[in-house]
């Protein structure tokens, strides 16, 4: 089963069509303010998002070498966050390291 969805301008060259497994139902909540962000999406529909923050690191052992790691925060409204090695983030975001 398939859903289409109203896409904003912005988003036209996307596929407005999903399938329900990837929605969720959203519980209204007056104080949610929804601001349309100004994000350019590339032909192949992948886009350049900042990181927000480090929220976290840890040390991990593998094969007897250990790897920093980073948890990266990308959006603070939805929580998105990824585990990054800390070299690859300490070059390309130095700004968020003190």
């Amino acid at each position: 089963m398939a859903y289409e969805i109203a896409l904003p301008p912005q988003l036209a060259n996307l596929c407005p069509v999903f399938h329900v497994s990837q929605l969720r139902k959203y519980v209204f909540d007056p104080s949610h303010v929804l601001e349309a962000e100004d994000m350019q999406v590339r032909e192949d529909l992948s886009g350049e998002v900042q990181p927000v923050a480090i929220v976290d690191c840890q040390v991990r052992e593998q094969k007897g070498r250990a790897t920093s790691l980073v948890k990266v925060s990308w959006d603070r409204r939805t929580g998105d966050s990824t585990w990054e090695l800390e070299e690859d983030m300490r070059k390309s975001y130095p700004h968020l390291f003190w």
